[in-house]
């Protein structure tokens, strides 16, 4: 047995040995590319993104015509080898014959919640540069196993059936389609691809580091897929998820038609008929509720639990004697009077009074 045949990132479900993916699989992984004239691929230097990179510029050469490819890295200057990891992802942008650029995470770094901006970060500098160059999409190298941990990941924290769809395989994110290919793919069949290429990669040490609650939920994985929750089966949940997701934002689209009472302008308030939003099931209802609230909010998404509460408010409003209603909530105004739920711009917040 060759030590590549005792090496667990090799291993598939079952202990069966992830095979490389073949070129037979490449026009069906990056069809999706040909939409845009131009895909700005994520390159960290892992083994998944490095192979998405791989992939893609084998299946561009064999196309021999397709949208232009570049690679790009963001360096977040959290670690020391930060600037070497680019430097690896730009000898290979040269070996695989496509253009390379390293991003910079500038400024003072935040010292709790340091994934969560640096995430935020990567994709601000990541949809800015597929603007500036006009390329119209970035690729994204998640797997089968990242879906996984991100629907453990939700479920863990108390998502609604829209957070456990996880991630879809493309998406837009300020005007920009975001790309993932490879969403189908476990990881060990990725690594597979690299050995078998003989093309090198490194390892964030940070997804090995348990402070952090993905890496936690990595260590959990094998237990977990021995009880049946495996990687495919979750990633299977997750598009079961988005199917019904999907299903019920249609029908939020037809109740807000119906229900409403003015066209949903920006800037303009949200007018529903009371009556009728009271006759809606109560998904639908808080979906709306939602839009409307995101729609005239200037403090971001409302959180699903203080949405539920307000609709329980609301639905007790309805059932009662009519009596005043008026809520803020994530910068928006909530209000009830003469048969119609209003939602508009919350006022300013008072500022106290100057110190001397």
């Amino acid at each position: 047995m060759s030590a590549a045949d005792g090496d667990p990132s090799l291993r598939g479900p079952r202990g069966a040995r992830a095979e490389p993916v073949g070129d037979d699989e490449l026009e069906g992984l990056f069809a999706p590319f040909l939409g845009h004239p131009g895909v700005l691929i994520a390159v960290s230097g892992g083994p998944d993104s490095t192979a998405l990179a791989v992939l893609a510029a084998r299946w561009r050469r064999a196309r021999g015509e397709g949208p232009m490819l570049g690679l790009v890295t963001v360096d977040h200057g959290l670690r020391p080898g930060s600037a070497r990891e680019a430097e690896a992802v730009r000898a290979l942008a040269d070996a695989i014959g496509l253009s390379h650029r390293t991003l910079h995470w500038r400024g003072a770094k935040p010292t709790t919640g340091v994934q969560e901006a640096a995430r935020a970060a990567r994709y601000r500098l990541l949809t800015a540069e597929a603007k500036a160059r006009g390329s119209g999409a970035i690729a994204l190298g998640h797997t089968l196993d990242d879906q996984a941990e991100t629907v453990l990941f939700r479920l863990s924290r108390g998502s609604g059936l829209s957070g456990l769809a996880a991630m879809r395989p493309a998406s837009r994110r300020d005007g920009v389609a975001l790309l993932r290919p490879l969403l189908g793919l476990p990881k060990a069949r990725l690594i597979a691809t690299l050995r078998a290429a003989g093309v090198p990669f490194v390892e964030d040490p940070s997804n090995g580091d348990t402070r952090y609650a993905r890496a936690r939920l990595r260590v959990l994985a094998p237990l977990l897929a021995d009880e049946g929750l495996s990687a495919a089966r979750l990633a299977l949940f997750a598009r079961r998820m988005a199917r019904a997701d999907e299903a019920l934002e249609r029908a939020t689209d037809q109740a807000g038609a119906r229900i409403g009472l003015a066209p949903w302008q920006a800037g303009a308030p949200v007018r529903l008929d009371l009556a009728g939003f009271g006759e809606l099931p109560k998904e639908i209802g808080l979906r709306l509720l939602a839009r409307a609230i995101d729609q005239n909010g200037r403090e971001g998404p409302a959180e699903l639990a203080k949405l539920e509460a307000m609709l329980e408010q609301i639905y007790a409003r309805l059932k009662g004697e009519p009596s005043p209603f008026r809520r803020t909530l994530a910068g928006a105004l909530v209000a009830i009077r003469r048969g119609e739920l209003c939602v508009s711009p919350a006022p300013e917040r008072r500022k106290g009074p100057a110190s001397r």
